[in-house]
């Protein structure tokens, strides 16, 4: 599990549940003209409202937190545990109203319970439910809930187009050259410069001659460095095959290896080895 995929709207969904939770152990009556020292029961008194609103509203809240939290959705009948969520979340709010409009149940249709009415705990308790289930709802639909709940690591220093970030977490273990050696060719000593006032050593510029261009200017343009980077928004990767039928999702707070460009796309390797294509690569984070 991955908490740093999770989103703005996950974010209120939690918020929601912890407000639920703390309805539970408020009054569920209002009772006119009951003294100060009446002992009125908390929504866990009722085991309707503790089924249909506690219980429903904080196992969706878990559901659709722990789904976007997962490398890949888990499926259950056909349906992945978000939107089993996103049932049980609407579930408890549509409970939550009936409640509000008839706290008393059956017990008020002779007309002599008149004077009871939803407490404080059940009219928080629908506010959370609502606003749970419409950020449930609405995160895969609103560009606002879709953004990253805990924004990504940047690297502890910008690296140029292609270089490789120096150690942390998703990177590999960088190698040192040997002093002198030069670059591109780790673990090759660098041929020594020329004495002072002799001839230069075979291979370097003489005098009054153009030097060579260097290494990364030689190399064609269309060359592709990997390179590492992040993603703003959880996304799909695809199989290199063209299949539809994504092979992994690309979560943000964590850094992917770019191994090839095709066109627009690039093919990513995720940490287990797996290679796939990303379509999508709008805002992504270079290392």
């Amino acid at each position: 599990m991955n908490i740093r995929s999770l989103t703005r709207g996950d974010g209120v969904v939690i918020g929601a549940a912890v407000l639920l939770l703390i309805a539970s152990f408020l009054d569920i009556y209002s009772i006119d003209g009951a003294p100060d020292s009446a002992e009125i029961p908390s929504l866990w008194g009722s085991g309707s409202v503790v089924l249909g609103v506690v219980l429903a509203g904080v196992i969706g809240a878990a559901l659709v937190v722990v789904n976007r939290a997962m490398p890949q959705p888990r499926k259950v009948a056909g349906l992945d545990l978000g939107q089993f969520g996103i049932a049980f979340t609407v579930f408890a709010a549509w409970c939550a109203l009936g409640n509000i409009f008839d706290p008393a149940g059956a017990f008020d249709n002779d007309g002599g319970l008149d004077n009871i009415g939803a407490g404080i705990g059940l009219i928080l308790a629908l506010i959370a439910t609502l606003v749970m289930a419409a950020a449930a709802v609405a995160t895969p639909l609103l560009p606002a809930l879709k953004g990253t709940l805990i924004p990504a690591a940047r690297p502890a220093a910008p690296q140029p187009y292609g270089g490789q970030p120096q150690g942390g977490y998703g990177y590999p273990g960088s190698q040192q050259q040997p002093y002198g050696g030069q670059p591109g060719q780790p673990g090759q000593p660098g041929q020594p410069g020329p004495s002072f006032g002799g001839q230069p050593q075979p291979g370097q510029p003489q005098p009054g001659q153009p030097q060579a261009p260097q290494q990364a200017q030689a190399q064609p343009a269309g060359d592709f460095s990997p390179f590492w980077f992040a993603v703003p928004v959880p996304r799909p990767l695809f199989a290199e095959d063209g299949s539809p039928t994504p092979i992994a999702e690309l979560a943000p707070g964590t850094w992917y290896l770019a191994v090839e460009q095709r066109g627009a796309n690039l093919v990513a390797q995720t940490q287990d080895g797996r290679r796939g294509v990303l379509q999508d690569t709008s805002g992504i984070q270079r290392g």
